[in-house]
């Protein structure tokens, strides 16, 4: 039977991520080496991108150690105009963050990292005058794992439909019957998600100033089984009248956590998300090199540019960037 997503293909052009060009190189050439995690901003003539640096557990600094924010004129070559490191928000791990154009002459990033204080994954909110201006010291909370009543949140992607502020996340489930051990077990490594005591699902939480966020709860979540029963994870929506168009992060078990795969989602209303992709992922290999997470769509007057994170041959990841025409 043909994958349902094939139908939403039609509507929003889809890339080869083979073709893709590599606009943020990974820090090391194997596994555990990544350059991803990105956010997409076009503002004038310029794009912006943020990204996140990891290194494998053991070397240091390991993990999600630093992000940087880039300018560019043409969308390919970007070049450095911001690094945060680990150590400025005292963090063990950072991970995918959202950058913003408020609309008042102002930029926001929404960033995710590990709490030192609880060792579970939060999201705050930077604000600044430019893309290069954001400060980590000037943060504010935006959403915690207590507050949501849940064991992390991350990963936002944030937008306003009307005067309404919005913001698609990741989230680990709770597990109400979990053990003594288990809950020591659950953040005892900084990153619930890579335990396989929880799941990771996506989530809505609404704004009226994009600052003080009002959790709404999960909107798409992990089915009993299939190639997506650990996680479904969106990173980014486009509307196309009369839904909303999901790309999201699946994998079926938590050894395939840093290697999960992209599916296509549908909505009528952002609170209820469909799997186009319930037979596998729609986009890239199912495994190994050539898997794609995190793609992030940015409309431009005549096509389509979609970066997302890459899997190469040697392990490591990489950004890339598709350009897909628009129709004619």
């Amino acid at each position: 039977m043909m994958d349902r997503s094939r139908r939403w293909f039609t509507v929003l052009p889809m890339f080869d991520p083979e073709k893709g060009t590599t606009v943020i190189e990974p820090p090391g050439t194997s596994a555990g080496y990544w350059a991803g995690a990105g956010s997409v901003l076009a503002h004038g003539n310029e794009t912006f991108l943020y990204y996140r640096l990891r290194r494998p557990r053991g070397e240091e600094p390991d993990r999600g150690y630093e992000c940087h924010v880039a300018a560019s004129q043409d969308g390919i070559h970007f070049t450095d105009a911001l690094r945060i490191g680990k150590d400025e928000l005292q963090t063990t791990s950072m991970e995918r963050s959202c950058l913003v154009d408020s609309g008042d002459g102002k930029f926001r990033l929404y960033i995710s990292y590990v709490d030192k204080a609880d060792g579970r994954w939060r999201i705050d909110m930077m604000e600044a005058g430019s893309p290069s201006g954001f400060r980590a010291s000037d943060r504010v909370a935006c959403l915690t794992a207590a507050a949501c009543g849940c064991e992390g949140v991350k990963d936002p992607w944030v937008f306003r439909v009307g005067d309404k502020w919005h913001m698609i996340l990741s989230y680990a489930t709770s597990k109400a019957d979990a053990s003594e051990a288990e809950r020591e077990r659950m953040h005892a490594t900084h990153d619930v998600y890579n335990t396989g005591i929880t799941k990771s699902a996506t989530a809505l939480a609404t704004s009226n100033d994009g600052v003080r966020w009002e959790w709404q709860g999960g909107v798409f979540l992990p089915p009993q089984d299939g190639w997506d029963c650990y996680c479904r994870r969106i990173n980014g929506l486009v509307w196309s009248p009369p839904v909303w168009i999901a790309f999201y992060d699946g994998s079926a078990s938590v050894e395939q956590n840093y290697e999960e795969r992209t599916g296509i989602a549908v909505s009528g209303d952002l609170t209820r998300f469909t799997t186009a992709s319930p037979s596998g992922p729609a986009i890239g290999t199912p495994a190994g090199p050539g898997g794609v997470r995190y793609v992030e769509p940015l409309e431009a007057e005549t096509e389509w540019r979609f970066y997302y994170e890459y899997t190469r041959p040697d392990g490591s990841h990489e950004i890339r960037l598709s350009v897909v025409p628009k129709s004619a």
